[in-house]
This record gives structure tokens, sequence and C-alpha cells, in this order.
């Protein structure tokens, strides 16, 4: 493993995070609730999932730092939870939660990026492979995390939200 492994996951990284900044702006709070399906989560849920995960990922979990989320408030602002970020919840409890408009998901999104993409740009080998308990995934090295949950997890909400935009007659994210 090389710093070269930092950049290209500190690019995928960016990319994810921008691609969801993308998509999200200029969208209404009608807009955000909107879902493909009836069981399905809004494109708010799926765009503020991927947000949330790297912001508490690379924050919390490896730095034990107050994420993003909590530095701005947001969870009192959007009246979100406070900790959780989604994952495992019940959809019928995800099914409640009203999202902001896209603009200010994506203003967070930038945020993350501005601040998390040159971090592991920065991260040497002996950081990404050191080993993080992530639950429910268990003891993992950095750097499967970051491919794995910032890159490829994001990746998958991404294709959720590019297929909703399309269902809403907007354009979609393209890849």
């Amino acid at each position: 493993m090389s710093n070269l492994t930092a950049q290209v996951l500190s690019e995928f990284t960016n990319r994810a995070l921008r691609v969801t900044a993308r998509g999200m702006q200029g969208l209404s709070r009608e807009e955000v609730q909107f879902r493909i399906a009836p069981r399905e989560n809004s494109i708010g849920f799926e765009a503020w999932h991927i947000l949330r995960t790297c912001d508490n990922l690379v924050h919390f979990a490896f730095e034990r730092e107050q994420p993003i989320w909590l530095q701005q408030s947001l969870h009192e602002e959007w009246g979100l939870p406070r900790v959780d970020q989604g994952t495992n919840t019940p959809f019928e409890e995800v099914a409640t939660w009203v999202f902001p408009e896209g603009d200010k998901l994506a203003a967070y999104a930038t945020d993350i990026a501005d601040i998390i993409v040159p971090r592991i740009a920065g991260m040497d080998e002996e950081y990404l492979n050191s080993i993080t308990r992530i639950v429910p995934h268990g003891r993992l090295p950095k750097w499967e995390i970051i491919g794995h949950l910032l890159v490829s997890h994001s990746n998958r909400h991404l294709g959720h939200i590019s297929a909703a935009r399309t269902l809403m007659g907007k354009q979609g994210l393209g890849f």
C-alpha cells in the first residue's frame, strides 16, 4: 500500500460526495421526499445517509472527533436524529423523517468533502492499515472502510438517487 492508495481513495470519496451534492442541488423540499416506490427510501434519505456515513466514519469512528453534523447542529436545524445515520433503522421510522431542500443537503455534502477529502489524501500506509471497529461490520482496516463504506456503499445509494431523479423527469446523475 502506498500514498497512491490514499490519493485514489480520496479521489473516489470526493467524486461520491460531489455527485451527491450535484444530485441534490435545486431540488425542492417536496422533491427531496420523492420515493421511487412506496416501500423505498426517499431521495433525501439516500443523500443524507451517504453524507452522515462519510462524516461520521472519518470524524467519529476514525478519530473520535465531532462530525460536521453536530458541529453545525444540523440535527437540531433539520429535526433529524442526532447520532443515527439510518443504518438498520426500520423503514417505518425512516419514512417519517422529513429532509430539507436539496440545496441544504448539497451544502452539507460540500462541507464534508472540503474537510475529509484532503484528510484521506494525507493518510499514510500505517494509518490506512490500522484497524477500526465499525458497527455492524466489525473490525476492519481504514482503507477497507473507506473503499467499501465511503465509496462503494455511497455509489449504490447514488444509483437510487439517479433513478429517482429520472423518474421525476430530471436529468440522471451519470457516472
